[in-house]
């Protein structure tokens, strides 16, 4: 807090010191360069969106205001709901194109709306064209006009504050996790509830929005603009502060907003004496920072500021003991729960999952067996909606799941874990299992940034401490998830799972890097599931763990069902002995 607080001190004293006009001017700069900064935070580092066309988004909150006030003589202040509407409302149908791209193809298609906008501004006669709009009215309160760069500072910083600390609310937030969890891939996410397309769509408008914000701004401070600042290198140059601030952290936005224009202004002024030329060199110069700094630091400049500051620990703030989340009926034990019938999954001519069909009841643990490759991992991935069916039906308490989306299917109470953990390992113990909770809250995007949603905040991260208590993981709970050795991430997982409140579970290898005591835990733990209603359908290789828990097992080989009924048969059967328990049966 102390840091904070003496840079809000300086911040506020600096345009009363005697410094020339030039650095406030440069401080004006930074404060609007950091606007679009911050966005790009969100969109880049946080949400994993690679985009080069922030300044187009500028432009549009400019153009507003600037044809707004001078030709229809609105008030600048009347113009700024609308010129941030106007940003969202481009953005929305961009975004719906460009979140849907991946790899590169994603930085080229920013690329290409980035020029054909900036060109578009230079040929409509309403912008003036390439000569832009002039006489913009400055800012004005009563009587009082901001028409000095030490005036417009105050109005200026203070944006960016605001929008840096509901950054920073959006991201502590249910939304927030929603959005980091996209840079941990879909799969993850999409089988906990989130929808993706919306948390995509969610940060690419949120960076829209501060960008016209920052063009509208700029608008009035300038009181003049034309298309040259909205052009693609401006969009590479915000993209060059975000990334040497730190892409990863809200307030490395406008540390890399002040690196990245004092050392320009700098370059600009000590270049042209060292080289005797006026080309543009400082840009090989940035160049050759950014791929300092992505083979050094990826993390940016911040961690190591980070590191100077006092360590305050934080503290996440959970809610009393009795407040809880609402719990789902479980179905009564011993009625049909899950149904798989002539379940197929063909890739090309190779059949990996070849018409299986079996049935879960309810409170029941099945274990689903077979050698490696014999289609187990497609089988969920078929049940949770990961994988599309190529023949056959899922049908869960009566109602099909075919053709669902894993979000659609986790809202019937389907939770599942991985082969493959998957885990955010920058994002806390406590986070990563809250994740699991995420259809069990309601908070949107607003009540978020306004931190609104503290008491439904604080009771989603109670459930996930108490998931995180019930499996044995207390001690690491604000630990970063990435710290934990396999067989932690493995009951993690599960404990995330069962944030969602499931009444049935899937679990793929939960054994796996489980010493001896931590597996007979893990025993008890489904055991006691089950004893309170949870199905749970397992894949595990380890047999004296599986065949001392389960009710009934199903037996695969190269895709095919060759056996299915109680452990003690099942392990007698001679296609079993075969295939997979050899000579031990």
């Amino acid at each position: 807090m102390l840091p904070g607080a003496l840079a809000l001190i300086l911040l506020a004293a600096f345009p009363l010191l005697p410094v020339p006009p030039f650095w406030i001017t440069l401080a004006n700069n930074i404060g609007l360069a950091s606007l679009v900064a911050i966005g790009l935070v969100l969109l880049t580092g946080v949400g994993g969106l690679t985009s080069f066309g922030q300044a187009a988004f500028c432009g549009f909150g400019a153009y507003t205001t600037a044809v707004l006030t001078t030709a229809y003589g609105f008030s600048p202040w009347m113009t700024l709901p609308l010129s941030l509407a106007v940003g969202a409302a481009v953005a929305i149908p961009l975004g719906l194109m460009t979140v849907r791209l991946s790899g590169h193809y994603l930085p080229l298609g920013t690329i290409a709306w980035g020029l054909a906008i900036y060109y578009l501004f230079g040929r409509i006669e309403l912008l003036g064209r390439y000569d832009g709009i002039s006489a913009i009215p400055p800012l004005e309160i009563g009587s009082y006009r901001f028409l000095s760069g030490q005036s417009i500072f105050y109005v200026i910083w203070a944006f960016v504050i605001l929008t840096a600390l509901g950054a920073q609310n959006l991201l502590d937030s249910r939304v927030g996790r929603a959005i980091r969890a996209l840079r941990g891939g879909s799969q993850a996410a999409e089988a906990f509830g989130i929808n993706i397309e919306r948390a995509k769509l969610t940060v690419f408008v949120f960076a829209a929005v501060v960008a016209a914000l920052s063009g509208w701004l700029y608008a009035h401070m300038q009181r003049s603009i034309n298309p040259t600042p909205f052009g693609l290198d401006m969009g590479i140059t915000y993209m060059l502060m975000a990334v040497i601030g730190g892409a990863g952290y809200v307030w490395g936005a406008i540390f890399g907003a002040s690196v990245v224009l004092i050392l320009k202004e700098t370059l600009q002024r000590v270049l042209p004496g060292l080289l005797d030329t006026t080309a543009n060199f400082e840009m090989i110069v940035f160049g050759i920072l950014l791929v300092g700094i992505l083979q050094l630091s990826k993390e940016g400049l911040w961690p190591f500021v980070l590191k100077l500051l006092p360590r305050s620990r934080r503290s996440r703030q959970l809610a009393e003991p009795s407040s809880q989340l609402d719990k789902r009926d479980m179905p009564e034990r011993g009625t049909p729960l899950l149904r798989i019938d002539k379940v197929r999954k063909q890739f090309g001519g190779l059949v990996a999952v070849n018409d299986v069909s079996f049935e879960i009841k309810a409170g029941e643990i099945v274990g689903l067996i077979g050698p490696n490759g014999a289609g187990k991992s497609t089988t969920f991935n078929l049940i949770t909606g990961i994988a599309s069916l190529s023949g056959g039906g899922v049908a869960y308490a009566g109602q099909t799941l075919s053709g669902l989306s894993p979000r659609e299917i986790a809202k019937h109470g389907v939770a599942r874990t991985f082969q493959h953990a998957k885990i955010l390992p920058d994002m806390s113990v406590l986070e990563n299992v809250a994740l699991g909770a995420h259809l069990r809250g309601s908070a949107g995007v607003f009540r978020s940034i306004l931190r609104l949603e503290r008491k439904e905040e604080a009771t989603l991260l109670t459930e996930a401490a108490r998931q995180i208590e019930r499996v044995g993981l207390g001690q690491y709970r604000d630990r970063p998830a990435g710290d934990l050795a396999l067989g932690q991430i493995r009951i993690l997982e599960i404990a995330r799972a069962l944030a969602a409140d499931p009444t049935l579970l899937l679990l793929d290898e939960p054994a796996a890097g489980l010493r001896h005591g931590e597996k007979q835990e893990l025993s008890n733990l489904l055991k006691k599931l089950r004893s309170e209603g949870v199905s749970v359908l397992l894949v595990e290789h380890d047999m004296g763990f599986v065949m001392g828990l389960v009710d009934n097992l199903v037996v695969l080989d190269f895709g095919t069902l060759i056996a299915q009924g109680k452990p003690q048969e099942v392990r007698k059967h001679p296609a079993v002995i075969a295939a997979y328990l050899g000579g031990v049966a």
